[in-house]
This record gives C-alpha cells, structure tokens and sequence, in this order.
C-alpha cells in the first residue's frame, strides 16, 4: 500500500494552459500513512482575476495582488514537492499547469501519481457524484474552505486516505502511474512586441496590461489581436514613422498581423 507521497493541488486563473496561471499551490507530505508537513502559497498572477474565479475561490484581485512573486513562490513549491509520487483529484490538470512552468524554466519534471477522480469512478456507485466535495460529503469529511488549494489538497488527502482503507486490497488500483503531457515551451514576448504594444497603447491612450514585463510571445500577440478587433490598426502615417524608427528582424513577429 502507497504510504509515502504528497497530495497536491492548484487554483488557476482559468482552464488553458496556455494562457492562464497558476493562482494557488497547496500540498500535503505524507509519511507512512500520516501527513507530515502541509505547504500553501497564494500567488500574485500579474493579471486581473476572472469574476468566474472569484466567484469559485472567493480569491479577490486585492488579495491576489498581495500574494507572492511567482518566481519564488513556484521554486518553493517544487522544492516542497521533491521527487515524491503524487495524489491528486483529477491529477493530470494541475499536473498539466506544472508541466508548462518547468518546460518553460527549463527543467524535467516527470511524476507518476495516484488520482482520487480516478479511484471513485472505478470503486464507487454509479449514482455517486465524484467532484471533491461531493466524495467528502460521502465520506462525512468537513470541507473549510472550498476550492482554496491548501484545504483542497488536505480534503484529498482524507478522500484518499478513505478509498485506501475501504478498497486497499485491489493494490492494482493503487499503483502510481506516469503522468503524460506533452507541452511546449512559452517564450517571453519579444522586446520588439513589448515596443509595438507600448507605441499602441500610447497612441489610444491604453493602459498596459498589469504583469506587461512577464508575458510571452503568444499573450502580447492575442492582447495585441485583441486591441485592434476593438480599437483598429495604427493610423498609416504611425506605421510609417514606426517602421523607420523600430525595423524589425526579418521574419519577426511584430504581433499586428498584415497592413
């Protein structure tokens, strides 16, 4: 039976991958059966919150601008994680926004994890709902607070713990697996894209977007996609004193499309 590993789980700012962030990290280390260590950090994501995520989280802009640089806050949170196996609820998604933060800092991160969603939809009744709060009420397991990451992660743990003690003899079921994902690495916004985007919000008198320094190339091109569906291009005489004065490298991708 699985005695050693860390439950985690992860509040984003919304589902994609690739163009939301990580809001929330919480985790549970687990030492022969027993939590050992629990580990929670709210993160400052650079961006305005979704109301869909306030609503869900109760994670206001105010209280996400008081969190923590990411930087370091996700460098701890691996560091908490280590090489352990890992338990989720639904494992694979918060497994997914972790895969794209190494791949884009540049290092390996390869776990293989138990998922809790994955358990009560093979062993419970049909009927049975498998969302988390629906397996705590199952459980009698007292929810805090909901969808914040560090009580998340501490329900899971309780839910695993339940599954293990009612259907630990079927070890199969129980048995760490690798996590697949394949992603591909975000790269900074180019310093021509960030100059382009500053002469635009200048000229339409726009404010630059919060996190502007952090985003990457695919973001300053869909918020630059995004200024000119609602605002329009940059007038013609603009784009001329512009191209003398900022030419960019053949092949460069100025995030304002065709003339």
């Amino acid at each position: 039976m699985l005695r050693d590993y860390v439950v985690i789980d992860l509040e984003m700012t919304g589902l994609k991958v690739k163009q939301d962030r990580i809001l929330e990290t919480g985790a549970v280390r687990v030492r022969n059966g027993r939590a050992a260590e629990t580990y929670g950090a709210l993160l400052c994501p650079g961006i305005p919150l979704p109301e869909e995520i306030t609503a869900l989280t109760n994670i206001t802009d105010e209280m996400a601008a008081g969190g923590r640089e990411p930087e370091e806050a996700m460098a701890e949170f691996f560091a908490f994680l280590g090489d352990d196996i890992l338990v989720g609820h639904n494992v694979i998604y918060d497994y997914w926004f972790l895969k794209q933060w190494a791949v884009n800092h540049q290092f390996s991160f390869e776990r293989s994890a138990v998922d809790t969603l994955k358990l009560a939809r093979e062993f419970l009744p049909k009927e049975q709902k498998k969302d988390l709060e629906s397996l705590c009420k199952y459980y009698g397991i007292a929810r805090r607070n909901a969808h914040r990451a560090a009580d998340d992660a501490w329900e899971t743990f309780l839910v695993f713990r339940k599954l293990q003690e009612q259907f630990g003899e079927r070890e199969e079921a129980f048995t760490p697996g690798p996590l697949r994902c394949a992603v591909r690495r975000q790269t900074p916004a180019t310093e021509h894209q960030k100059e382009n985007m500053r002469r635009y919000a200048a000229h339409f008198g726009l404010a630059l977007p919060e996190g502007f320094d952090r985003l990457t190339r695919s973001e300053a091109s869909r918020l630059t996609d995004q200024w000119i569906l609602r605002y329009g291009r940059l007038p013609a005489a603009q784009k001329r004193r512009q191209s003398r004065t900022d030419t960019a490298p053949d092949g460069a991708d100025t995030g304002y499309g065709n003339p």
